[in-house]
């Protein structure tokens, strides 16, 4: 395995019952990180249980089988350990760092909430957990300033029926109207062994691993079939640009510019993701340069683009900035489409490849610096591409990116099916 892209030990096995556990073993530090990802994102949730996988997120550190409401997280942090989980349209994860003496009692308490949620799961925990969701999703889409771009950018990017037409946080309305029943039929159809990696990384052995693995979660029974999610990967074409405005409470006008690209894992990503950064990442980027250095029409710390891991469609690259004061929205967009539009025509100079090489090279290696972004990192790999050691080839694809092929990406991908998204201030109006 080239030491350019992961230069640790990877060892896996899987359970009989389907579980894929993996173990990168690393002395230097006498502490663990357990990370296990389940294939149940957003884009598996059927029509009618949009916000389900979120939901679980918040669902299964409200107690299990053998384990009290609250007392996985009193269980960790008393040990001196960590924890959280996330959810996203690909995946739900779960992790937590401990020293390595509580290895064994981090793996314990992941299988008793595999294999022992549904029956711990009663309707008050049920209606709390609702009333949690709606909390969050008021204090991060609804009350915040652009808050909400996201709910709006990906319906116009992925049409109807499509696996990444709505967001994680989904529809409360689903939300409500859901039973506990089908709650828990949901919870049965996904979190399952043969739909997970179990990735343990830091201060112990593959032997010690598969054997507490089995120990723990060897007798979790596999579902028989877990429910496919649509097919993402051929989108209709828009067939015109895509624009749409809102007027609201924001202190500024502000613009997003949203294309679809390839997916996540694919050499046509890996040119996007450089693509981006030379676009949009700090000072030296060709938007801050032109339109908060130069024309000085944006607002220096809020102008950027990125794009958005996302495997199982062509994801998105997006591309933002804010006006700063007395600049019409219609001046900072004209301004961010033309900076987009000239990667197709004004090629990459050798500095600003180096510059966003270092800067995506950097980025990997601080991911690598730690055993929980090295154990997330593997579990990825293992669960999208069904290699754990792909991780090693991320890196070294990265930086053979040359300016001719982002020049290539870049006509190919920024000509067609854009959507522009502008806030105005309701005073703009």
């Amino acid at each position: 395995m080239p030491d350019s892209g992961f230069p640790w030990p990877i060892e896996t096995t899987r359970l009989d019952n389907g579980l894929r556990v993996v173990v990168s073993e690393d002395r230097t530090a006498p502490a663990v990180a357990v990370n296990l990802w389940y294939d149940i994102g957003s884009r598996h949730e059927p029509e009618g249980q949009t916000g389900f996988a979120h939901l679980f997120e918040h669902l299964m550190f409200e107690g299990s089988t053998n384990v009290a409401k609250t007392e996985h997280m009193k269980l960790i942090q008393g040990c001196g350990g960590s924890l959280n989980a996330t959810t996203n349209p690909d995946r739900t994860n779960y992790f937590e760092t401990v020293p390595a003496e509580h290895l064994e009692l981090t793996l314990w308490l992941e299988a008793d909430r595999m294999g022992g949620l549904v029956p711990a799961l009663t309707q008050e925990t049920l209606d709390n957990q609702r009333d949690v969701v709606k909390n969050e999703r008021r204090q991060r889409y609804e009350n915040v300033p652009y808050g909400d771009a996201w709910l709006r950018l990906l319906p116009l990017l992925y049409p109807p029926g499509h696996p990444y037409h709505h967001a994680t946080i989904g529809s409360m309305a689903d939300l409500n109207a859901a039973d506990l029943p089908t709650f828990q039929a949901f919870h049965r159809a996904y979190y399952a062994p043969n739909n997970a990696v179990l990735t343990v990384v830091g201060d112990t052995s593959a032997v010690e691993v598969f054997a507490l693995a089995e120990k723990y979660f060897g007798a979790i029974p596999p579902r028989p079939e877990i429910p496919a999610a649509p097919d993402g990967q051929h989108v209709p074409g828009i067939g015109a640009a895509t624009t749409e405005t809102v007027v609201t409470e924001v202190p500024a006008p502000r613009v997003y510019v949203a294309h679809r690209t390839h997916p996540f894992g694919t050499a046509g990503y890996d040119v996007t993701s450089v693509l981006a950064t030379v676009l949009g990442s700090g000072r030296g980027s060709r938007l801050y340069q032109r339109l908060a250095d130069g024309e000085r029409i944006a607002q220096p710390d809020l102008v950027g683009a990125y794009g958005v891991d996302l495997a199982y469609a062509p994801a998105p690259l997006i591309a933002t900035a804010t006006a700063r004061p007395g600049v019409p929205a219609e001046r900072l967009a004209a301004g961010l489409g033309e900076v987009v539009d000239e990667l197709a025509t004004v090629p990459v100079t050798a500095a600003e490849l180096d510059r966003a090489k270092a800067l995506i090279s950097t980025a990997w290696w601080r991911q690598m610096s730690t055993v929980e972004g090295r154990a997330d990192t593997l579990g990825r790999y293992a669960t999208q591409f069904g290699d754990p050691r792909r991780a090693a080839e991320r890196l070294p694809a990265r930086l053979a990116v040359t300016a001719e092929q982002i020049t290539a990406v870049a006509a190919e991908v920024l000509a067609a099916d854009r959507v522009t998204l502008t806030y105005l201030p309701e005073e703009s109006s």
